[in-house]
């Protein structure tokens, strides 16, 4: 994602997430921290016929040190356009954000979702997301609980990048 995909993202955005939609200063401050050595952000967009059709963010934070801390990814969004919705586009976005947490040399992914958003929840369920919490309120102004879920490091040293071939892929959207 660069700043001129900002507008069409925001249309995008607010059509998915009209209750609780992220505003331009905050794709801005993300996209801040994407470019360069010191990069902490992944954002990318998917394009079809000449128009994004989905967009999908993360934020790692932390390093590896002496004191056995790794770095952590969070999934901050993942969305794909409503006529798109279960053709794989969401599986597609999520396993490139979990190349990225590889790439930043993450030891576990986390991400909230609505819980009731069902969907969401199975397509994480299937990359290997296990739920661990709830954040009571979490999506405002609709008072709309997150269930939060993580995946751990896989045995190469990152996360997972995929469904198994007999999960299969579906698409979907979450705003975290």
């Amino acid at each position: 994602m660069r700043w001129w995909d900002i507008d069409p993202v925001l249309e995008l955005e607010k059509d998915l997430f009209p209750e609780d939609a992220w505003s331009r200063g905050m794709f801005w401050s993300e996209l801040a921290h994407s470019r360069g050595s010191e990069a902490t952000r992944r954002y990318v967009v998917a394009e079809a016929g000449g128009r994004i059709v989905g967009y999908a963010g993360l934020a790692a934070q932390g390093a590896a040190s002496d004191s056995g801390f790794a770095a952590v990814a969070d999934i901050q969004t993942i969305a794909v356009a409503r006529d798109l919705q279960g053709t794989g586009l969401g599986s597609l976005l999520l396993a490139e954000l979990l190349r990225a947490a590889t790439a930043f040399e993450c030891s576990e992914v986390m991400l909230e979702c609505r819980v009731d958003n069902i969907r969401a929840q199975k397509l994480y369920e299937r990359f290997g997301f296990a739920p661990i919490g709830f954040r009571r309120g979490y999506y405002q102004p609709g008072n709309v609980d997150a269930l939060v879920m993580r995946l751990t490091t896989e045995p190469d040293g990152g996360p997972a990048a995929g469904p198994t071939p007999e999960q299969g892929t579906e698409s979907t959207e979450s705003n975290g």
